[in-house]
């Protein structure tokens, strides 16, 4: 079975150019810094998934959900203008939970390591040589 490479560099080139557009800034104040996590393409090219996430409250997340939905048809069109394919990929934006994830673990293993800390007796505190 052959594995096809331009899906994933047309993925990438798409995904260097959204960061572009976004770095420049968007009209819509609904969205805000907005960081592209990454992109898949489908082997046909005609649709990408744009993994994004966002600073901010859930409050802001859901505002810039409906700003990128909106600019949609003119990321589109910048992708098309810049890349030159033959198909423009359909945008799909799913927010990236993986950066949410990892700050709830790392919360997580914070607070048992404060628990633990609190809970060792003093027979098992090493002496220090002083």
């Amino acid at each position: 079975m052959t594995t096809h490479k331009r899906p994933e560099r047309v993925a990438h080139m798409v995904q260097h150019l959204l960061g572009e557009l976004f770095a420049r800034g968007m009209r819509d104040p609904r969205i805000g810094l907005v960081t592209i996590t990454g992109v898949k393409m489908s082997t046909d090219l005609r649709e990408a998934r744009v993994y994004w996430t966002v600073h901010g409250d859930p409050e802001q997340r859901k505002h810039t959900a409906k700003g990128l939905e909106n600019a949609r048809g003119f990321l589109r069109r910048e992708i098309g203008t810049e890349l030159k394919l033959r198909v423009v990929p359909d945008l799909h934006f799913t927010y990236d939970e993986a950066i949410d994830r990892g700050e709830r673990i790392e919360q997580l293993l914070r607070q048992v390591h404060d628990e633990e800390r609190t809970q060792i007796p003093e027979s098992f505190v090493p002496e220090r040589d002083e």
